[in-house]
């Protein structure tokens, strides 16, 4: 007999003989009758053992939570007023005709589908976790955009092509997981951080259209959304420029949106430039949800007396900037306290504020412990500036660029959230114009700001870190999903770019030749963009870890719970590898 599926079985089979397969999740003696439910992926159905079948009977009285289960039974609908309305199976039951038990399970260490079991535990027994229905639901969702975006780039003629895990390590701002080689004693492999100079070279190949759900390895420090390894959608395209990757990445989005959870998104998303995007909201990954935005108010400030804000006028490193809180002068100096440690954490000396009880009077009507120390002029100009209204709290920042920058970025984020500020919905955004380089911190030496392959808006001058790029991203509620440029598809482009880098000669030979050499033999142009897809599942399950996105994630340490990796290695192993370990003293 052919197996039904637990919860898909309701009142349009009753009175069929069916088998169900599954692991038990409760077990119940009610006056001599034994149920339990029974749960496969796609839910549960309540099984009744009654005694009048003893054989049976007896063998379900050794049933215990996550055995594993076969039972033939008859589909019955349940008597008036024994309907179980939180099961979607709530209205039938199976009497139990015949009992397999297939398998037992010892105690398990949690309860499945307890929302309270601490992250360790779960991670350590994942495979017991992975029988959640919270974790079955998102793996399914994984699967099925997976799946959408493979027959959506399907139907667009993208080739998926695979490109090697063993390659070169190459710098891409992380460090590289490396492998030993035992044929080649001394040398190694790199895992890739990204599939990028393969990429680029099957470009040059003319399979023009190239995708793949890559698995990629970056040795870094980890957050709530990042791992070690990861799985991002990568795209290139010959003959295409930064519109036609956008155009190509949007109507990406609106399928993703439309077929896994039923909302249209425009077609043409917002762009912002890094410029615009640092000064208005701090960072490059703005959440336009938020409606909470910087104002730089140092112009109006050139001439002040009061030492904190004189420090940064006429600093280019430096800014001050407010922010307006709608309605904010109903924090407590608690809130404003606990803000003030928040900034603290990112290196601010901490935040000035006006409560603004009447915006058409400055003279009174403004309250603020740095009041005195501003003239008139002063506060009537930064009143002009923000806009508040009455009833709001303005919050003030003066420092280096990075620091206003870092603390204020998280102070928006946090007070729209605490407030409740946030629009509901999806905001995308393009963010554009990024620069090509930044100064190393304290030196002179240019690092790139994406990657060296980035192609600059104009080649037409000495590299800089005003020289722009043509690099973008795109970002989704305050995230980044996805980035991309325009690729260099000039060797002498590209040798400018790793010169500007202070490469030398050797270097470039020994990390790009190979690649500098596939350029001098008809590179066309050519544009691509990656897509972190663990975060976009995060985004859209609403979920507050990657981890809860991946069926056997690493800790925060870079550790398996479940296996114990990484461990240690025998030493014949080692010694076969021509390695010899350092540890260090504990």
């Amino acid at each position: 007999m052919q197996r039904s599926y637990c919860g898909l079985i309701d009142l349009k089979s009753v009175e069929e003989n069916l088998v169900i397969k599954g692991w038990v999740n409760t077990r119940r003696d009610h006056g001599g009758v034994i149920f339990i439910d029974l749960r496969d992926h796609t839910g549960l159905v309540q099984v009744v053992f009654n005694p009048e079948e003893r054989e049976i009977f007896e063998a379900a009285q050794a049933i215990r939570s996550e055995y594993v289960l076969e039972v033939c039974g008859i589909v019955k609908k349940r008597l008036d007023g024994t309907d179980n309305p939180e099961m979607s199976t709530g209205k039938i039951e199976i009497v139990a005709k015949d009992l397999t038990i297939l398998n037992t399970s010892k105690t398990t260490p949690f309860k499945v589908n307890d929302e309270a079991t601490n992250e360790d535990l779960r991670l350590q027994y994942r495979y017991i976790d992975l029988r959640s229905t919270y974790m079955q639901d998102n793996l399914r969702f994984r699967s099925k955009l997976f799946s959408t975006i493979r027959n959506h780039l399907s139907d667009m003629e993208f080739n998926e092509i695979e490109t090697p895990i063993l390659t070169k390590p190459t710098p891409e701002g992380a460090r590289d997981y490396i492998v030993p080689s035992r044929v080649h004693k001394g040398s190694f492999f790199a895992l890739p951080q990204s599939p990028q100079l393969f990429k680029q070279m099957l470009m040059m190949s003319g399979l023009d259209k190239y995708y793949q759900i890559a698995k990629c390895f970056r040795d870094e420090d980890l957050r709530a959304d990042r791992q070690p390894e990861f799985t991002q959608l990568d795209i290139e395209c010959s003959f295409y420029n930064e519109e036609d990757i956008m155009h190509l990445s949007e109507s990406l989005m609106q399928k993703i949106f439309t077929e896994l959870i039923d909302k249209d998104v425009t077609l043409k998303f917002p762009k912002i430039s890094y410029k615009e995007s640092m000064e208005r909201y701090g960072c490059d990954k703005p959440d336009l949800r938020n409606p909470l935005h910087l104002v730089d108010i140092s112009d109006y400030l050139v001439n002040t007396d009061f030492k904190v804000f004189k420090d940064c006028v006429n600093n280019s490193d430096k800014r001050i900037v407010a922010l307006n809180i709608p309605d904010g002068s109903k924090l407590t100096r608690k809130n404003i306290d606990d803000y003030t440690d928040l900034v603290k954490t990112f290196g601010a000396k901490g935040l000035a504020y006006f409560k603004v009880e009447d915006s058409n009077n400055t003279d009174t009507g403004i309250s603020s412990p740095i009041k005195k120390f501003l003239s008139s002029e002063e506060i009537d100009a930064i009143i002009k500036s923000v806009q508040p209204s009455s009833g709001d709290l303005i919050f003030f920042s003066a420092d280096t660029a990075d620091i206003v920058n870092s603390s204020m970025s998280a102070l928006i984020s946090k007070i729209g959230s605490d407030l409740n500020l946030l629009k509901s919905g999806f905001e995308f955004a393009w963010i554009i114009d990024y620069p090509m380089f930044e100064y190393e911190k304290g030196t002179t030496n240019l690092t790139s700001l994406h990657h060296p392959f980035t192609s600059p808006v104009s080649n037409d001058q000495d590299f800089n870190d005003q020289t722009l790029s043509r690099a973008y991203d795109l970002t989704l509620n305050g995230n980044e999903i996805g980035g991309g440029s325009v690729r260099i598809h000039e060797k002498s482009e590209q040798l400018k770019v790793f010169q500007a880098l202070k490469l030398t000669d050797s270097e470039i030979e020994s990390k790009f030749g190979f690649f500098l050499k596939s350029l001098e033999y008809g590179c066309p142009p050519h544009a691509g963009i990656a897509f972190g897809l663990d975060r976009i599942v995060m985004l859209l399950r609403g979920l507050s870890s990657i981890r809860d996105t991946i069926a056997f994630p690493k800790t925060q340490s870079s550790s398996c719970l479940l296996t114990e990796a990484p461990t240690e290695i025998d030493l014949e192993q080692l010694k076969e590898l021509a390695i010899k370990t350092n540890k260090p003293k504990t």
